[in-house]
């Protein structure tokens, strides 16, 4: 087949009389053969190849999952992630100015999650298949952090093994901080008081900061620490964090510079202060969140650090109860960052409101574009749409848009 444009997903498609074939990790222009299953190719071998294909650097691309677009140069790859977000944008009937993408990956990501199965007699540890429940093994992430990239899938089969009597499937979150390793381990249960000091003895051998149990702390030898401008923050077990410090630093930037003339600022889907604990610098904050440790984590941190202006928390489910009328109207600027799905309630809300800025800072284009959408049919201007590349060499881009209402002033 012939491949003839690249799909949102970094999927090559090829069109034929029965509709498009997605093949993974084909490019425009090649001539490939595959083995076709549906409306779906796997990729056999490259017979007419682009000239905008390089040789992966990872030796498990094409097996593990993570990545789907390390075989592209780099210049063709932040072109296809920047129009497809224009492409996005055009489909809402968006017409707003579209920034360059910047390359937040910097050291890469901080947290990485790996799998524990027991499909057979062995353990098999790594990262998932695309599109598949199968594991692929993996020594090491060059994507990851450098105190990542090697100890990760060690500490993951260490616990694996000392968990292995149950043979359940486990999922191991293995963060980066600076206190060293903070594991939270999913899967398991409930655990028996010898597994218990088990795992115990096995984070001291292994040096972690940190060792949880679906976020019941097991042992903790030193807090797992995150600096956040000024502040030390200390996340909840398995808590949200952004996957790279870079794209963190750039979204939070990108924020704290559009509002650092508001007074009073609401951050909505906060976690434990990412946002709140940089824009404090210049703003009184309210923060907002449904997860009651990251609330008490971010309280804790803004209470220890001094210099910040007063920062306020509510743990609240913004699905369903979002900042109505009255409360919005006390801020003189919103910054929201929901999960994959948006925010689209808040949205609804924020429309009708006077707040004159909302910062929107989105993991998915798609959610973004209706949000965004939303709040221009109720009078905002969207004067920035700046795309951060912290997912590099996946399909996922954060997305951070600037809005603003005329405020008409009351004549005296």
């Amino acid at each position: 087949m012939t491949i003839k444009r690249l799909g949102a997903k970094a999927d090559g498609i090829a069109e034929t009389e029965n509709g498009p074939v997605f093949v993974p990790y084909a490019l425009p222009g090649e001539t490939v053969l595959i083995e076709r299953e549906g409306s779906r190719g796997r990729l056999l071998s490259v017979e007419a190849a682009s000239p905008e294909r390089e040789t992966p650097f990872c030796p498990y691309f094409g097996e593990c999952g993570g990545c789907a677009t390390q075989h592209m140069r780099h210049g063709f790859y932040q072109t296809w992630k920047q129009e497809t977000l224009a492409h996005t944008l055009r489909q809402a009937r968006i017409d707003a100015p579209l920034e360059p993408l910047i390359d937040a990956h910097g050291e890469g990501r901080r947290r990485v999650t790996l799998h524990v199965r027991f499909p057979d007699r062995a353990m098999h540890v790594g990262f998932m298949a695309a599109r598949s429940h199968h594991v692929v093994e993996i020594d090491h992430c060059p994507i990851a952090v450098q105190a990542l990239q090697r100890q990760a899938p060690i500490v993951a089969r260490a616990i694996g093994k000392h968990l292995s009597a149950a043979r359940k499937p486990l999922d191991v979150q293995i963060t980066a901080t600076e206190s060293g390793l903070d594991v939270d381990v999913r899967g398991h249960g409930p655990i028996t008081d010898k597994d218990r000091f088990s795992l115990i003895d096995l984070a001291a051998s292994l040096d972690l900061a940190r060792l949880s149990l679906h976020g019941d702390v097991i042992v903790e030898r030193r807090p797992p620490a995150i600096t956040v401008s000024r502040a030390s923050v200390v996340p909840p077990p398995g808590s949200f964090l952004q996957a790279t410090q870079s794209g963190e630093e750039t979204m939070a930037a990108l924020a704290t510079d559009a509002c650092q003339r508001a007074k009073r600022v609401a951050d909505l889907f906060s976690g434990c202060g990412p946002f709140a604990l940089r824009l404090a610098e210049k703003s009184e904050v309210h923060a907002v969140e449904t997860d009651k440790a990251s609330m008490v984590a971010l309280d804790k941190a803004a209470r220890a650090t001094p210099g910040l202006r007063r920062v306020s928390v509510e743990a609240r489910d913004l699905f369903r109860r979002p900042l109505l009328l009255p409360e919005l109207n006390t801020f003189d600027a919103v910054v929201i960052d929901p999960p994959r799905a948006g925010a689209e309630a808040q949205a609804q809300q924020l429309a009708v409101s006077k707040v004159p800025l909302v910062v929107s800072v989105s993991c998915d284009a798609a959610t973004f574009a209706r949000d965004a959408a939303i709040l221009m049919g109720g009078g905002y201007r969207l004067e920035r749409v700046v795309p951060v590349d912290q997912f590099k060499y996946s399909p996922h881009l954060e997305v951070v848009g600037i809005l603003r209402r005329d405020v008409v002033k009351k004549r005296r």
